[in-house]
């Protein structure tokens, strides 16, 4: 055979070669971006899945200046009417009729009251508060020693008699409760308020006996990645916080990486119902500089609900007004204080002027 016969030969046979493996390489392409694009269809629900039949709700407690829950020093709450005042801003044009209450208590009876009294277009997920039944100084920055355990024993006294209330509110309340959840961030190993994972499901299964509304359990949606099959098995869904803020995101990357945080609970628990219990920005904040402003608050706010809407995903918006009380007393401009949608003072900030 010739020279040019045989590298004729060669050519034909390497370009065969390369034909086939630039066909493989673009068929695994292909399904690598089919792949990409059935997970993340995975996250979309049904419109049945949506709580109370919306896809937008908000986070509310409603202290304002001088007010606050029971810090040691006994509780400081709102009266009737400033509660009215919220919920009537809060419902406005049909705004948000899904909110979020984080207790049991006082202040939460008076607001599932005042709903009732004034027949108001407003559904609740209702929570249960649950302190800490474990000493976790070792895992919390801000417990700076033990907690001492005749604490932690009337603890698990308070945190059943706080179950009672919240069983006989969801009772009382059956057309304006919507859900009930049973403890917020009381898993995750940096909170101040641990409680084992097989007592949280106790508790769960005593709570569902006894009222007829779905029950669910709220934490970081790293947890639930991580540790929440067994407890995801117990409930009527699952309710995750995302914060792409906290974890030094700006708001380029606040939609795309709260999304990856979705996915990431989704790859998990299949199966699982989804609401995000808690997602928001700080219109202002030392901790966050240049990240944090009114207007990265809006438009994190828009692009998450109408990514919501388009996925059936109930999302609580963190929070209704800013509460002075919460973080460090000596830092004004502090994070926590600042996740409002209102001011302290009920003005609008620039995400509700654009939404009325």
């Amino acid at each position: 055979m010739s020279r040019s016969i045989i590298l004729s030969t060669i050519i034909i046979a390497l370009t065969l070669i390369t034909g086939v493996s630039g066909c493989q390489s673009g068929k695994k392409q292909q399904d690598k971006s089919a792949d990409s694009e059935n997970k993340s269809a995975s996250i979309q629900q049904n419109e049945e899945d949506l709580l109370a039949g919306t896809h937008r709700a908000v986070c509310y407690s409603g202290f304002r200046s001088g007010q606050h829950p029971d810090r040691g020093d006994a509780a400081v709450l709102p009266s009737d009417e400033e509660i009215l005042e919220d919920l009537q801003i809060i419902s406005q044009d049909s705004l948000f009729n899904l909110i979020r209450l984080y207790d049991s208590q006082q202040n939460s009876a008076s607001v599932l009251r005042v709903i009732d009294e004034h027949d108001l277009p407003i559904k609740v997920m209702l929570g249960i508060w649950l302190k800490a039944e474990l000493s976790n100084h070792e895992g919390c920055a801000w417990l700076n020693e033990p907690i001492p355990q005749e604490v932690l024993d009337q603890n698990k006294v308070d945190n059943q008699a706080e179950i009672e209330r919240g069983i006989n509110l969801a009772n009382q309340y059956p057309d304006i409760v919507a859900a009930v959840n049973v403890g917020n961030e009381a898993l995750v190993d940096w909170n101040d308020h641990l409680v084992e994972t097989d007592s949280v499901i106790a508790y769960c299964g005593k709570v569902k006996k006894a009222i007829d509304q779905p029950v669910t359990v709220a934490e970081n949606y790293e947890w639930w990645a991580a540790h929440g099959a067994k407890l995801a098995e117990e409930l009527d869904f699952i309710a995750i916080h995302i914060y792409p803020v906290w974890e030094g995101k700006d708001i380029d990357e606040g939609l795309s990486y709260s999304i990856e945080n979705v996915q990431k609970v989704r790859d998990v628990l299949p199966k699982s119902t989804i609401v995000i219990s808690e997602a928001g920005w700080a219109s202002e904040g030392s901790e966050f500089g240049e990240r944090a402003s009114e207007d990265k608050q809006l438009r994190y706010y828009k692009e998450l609900m109408a990514w919501a809407k388009k996925m059936n995903i109930t999302t609580f918006f963190f929070e209704a007004f800013d509460e002075d009380w919460k973080g460090d007393p000596n830092n004004p401009f502090g994070a926590e204080k600042h996740w409002g949608l209102f001011n302290i003072d009920r003005t609008p900030k620039k995400v509700m002027k654009q939404n009325n």
